[in-house]
């Protein structure tokens, strides 16, 4: 039975420009600057350049009859106003040089590329150099083929039309596990640093650091130490030789052939630059990829003439004009949220700077203050999830070296004289005691938390875990030593 109902409903929804400010104050300097010059190209009403712009007007009185319902709500002003330079350009050091310096990169041969090469100095056959070319296709960054020979053989049939067993195949992995470099194609980690220990000079100590990987692999990388001394028969100085000799090796050989997009995409720009001098802190955006933006000219000479002009006024013009008001508006959304996004980030900084005054100053760790979103937020007026956004993937770059900006966030704690300390002086002193530790006892976390607790910091055991943890240091097993 149907039924009409009336229903109130209170829901938010965001604009297309608050979408696009949400996205950009998300993005680092470096994809920042890709997405103003994708912006750049795809849409020809925006401009770089700060060039003075004339602001054009329509006659009073030229608004025609016939273009009330498509031209109503447009006008130039919206667009071109005396003040073409964004206020975030102005607060830029007066010394920055104004003539913008690109900064190109090469790009140098990617490691399939050099295995290819070393593929075509081989003498195989068609069938043997087509099997060779998709398993190296199949090997991923770190050096490794990750693929069942299985998958590879399928693959072949459905793809290439290549009929091969597994056993064709393994032979042919076994010419590229002889390329450059050593350890390329292996399989897994004991593959991998096998193959580079079989091209070493046959040492006692390679023999021994051989046997401990292919006998008894499962032991080293738990390191009990204690079953491979008894198993191979060893004194704790030949083992300790052997393991340096394992530890000296590439675990992901394909890792130092650099200069692919990707990597040079993963390089750290600063989003913004702190000095310090006698004592006094100066904040600057690095807003080099972010040229000044401006509305295209002959855009806005084309609703002069569509204003001015009553001849012009056809229905093909009138398409045309709401074509270029949606390209117009697209563009001001832009720039207001290229202006907006850089107050924002600028207004953020400066609060963390206030919060952070004495680490800037110094780089001691130990000023670090206990900080969170929330208190940011309060002083910027902001969003906690805006904060949030402006935190994430952001750099700044100091007197004493480069940290994400979320390195200065943290939480606090209280000593048991009540005095309140950032988790970051913790973790520092767990750290240097951990580095200091005797290597054949490791300090375990209930130790660690003893420590602590003498210095006068209430910890328990799982908190001192958690914070071993955040700093990537194994337990105290994984960090024996012989």
């Amino acid at each position: 039975m149907l039924r009409q109902q009336l229903q109130q409903k209170l829901q938010q929804k965001l604009s297309p420009q608050q979408i696009q400010l949400i996205r950009l104050l998300e993005l680092p300097a470096i994809e920042l600057e890709e997405r103003v010059k994708h912006e750049l190209e795809e849409n020809p009403a925006l401009e770089e350049g700060r060039e003075p712009v004339e602001d054009f007007e329509g006659e009073e009185g030229a608004n025609p009859e016939n273009a009330g319902d498509t031209v109503e709500d447009l006008s130039l002003g919206d667009y071109l106003t005396e003040d073409d330079i964004p206020d975030y350009k102005l607060r830029e050091m007066s010394d920055r040089t104004e003539r913008k310096e690109d900064v190109p990169f090469s790009v140098s041969q990617s490691l399939h590329e050099h295995l290819l090469q070393q593929l075509g100095l081989r003498d195989l056959t068609e069938t043997e150099s087509k099997i060779a070319e998709y398993i190296i296709g199949n090997i991923d960054d770190d050096g490794y083929l990750r693929r069942d020979l299985s998958a590879i053989a399928d693959d072949l049939v459905f793809q290439a039309g290549q009929d091969v067993s597994e056993k064709e195949i393994e032979q042919i992995l076994y010419v590229i596990h002889d390329f450059e470099p050593a350890g390329i194609g292996a399989r897994d980690l004991q593959e991998c640093l096998l193959l580079q220990l079989e091209r070493k000079e046959k040492t006692p100590t390679v023999t021994y650091a051989i046997r401990v990987l292919a006998e008894y692999f499962d032991d080293f990388s738990r390191k009990h130490y204690d079953k491979i001394l008894r198993g191979l028969s060893l004194d704790e100085s030949a083992l300790k030789k052997a393991i340096q000799e394992i530890t000296s090796l590439n675990p992901k050989p394909g890792s130092s052939w650099g200069g692919s997009l990707e990597s040079a995409m993963n390089l750290v720009i600063p989003d913004f630059i702190v000095e310090a001098h006698n004592g006094e802190l100066t904040l600057n955006m690095n807003s080099r990829g972010v040229p000044e933006m401006r509305i295209n000219r002959e855009y806005a000479e084309m609703f002069q003439d569509y204003t001015a002009n009553k001849a012009n006024q056809t229905t093909e013009m009138r398409d045309a004009v709401q074509f270029v008001k949606q390209k117009l508006d697209s563009a001001q959304w832009f720039i207001d949220a290229i202006r907006q996004r850089q107050e924002t980030l600028q207004r953020t900084m400066e609060v963390i700077i206030l919060l952070q005054h004495d680490f800037f100053l110094t780089g001691d760790e130990a000023n670090l203050r206990p900080m969170i979103l929330k208190d940011v937020a309060e002083r910027t007026g902001y969003d906690i999830s805006t904060i949030s956004r402006v935190s994430n993937s952001k750099y700044v770059q100091t007197n004493f070296g480069v940290y994400p900006l979320k390195y200065f966030f943290s939480e606090s704690m209280q000593t048991d004289s009540g005095e309140e300390i950032s988790t970051r002086e913790v973790k520092k002193i767990m750290k240097e005691h951990i580095e200091a530790e005797e290597k054949r006892k490791p300090l375990t976390d209930e130790e660690l938390a003893g420590i602590l607790k003498q210095k006068g910091y209430i910890i328990a055991r799982r908190t001192v875990a958690k914070y071993r943890e955040q700093m990537n240091i194994p337990v105290a097993r994984l960090r024996k030593e012989i």
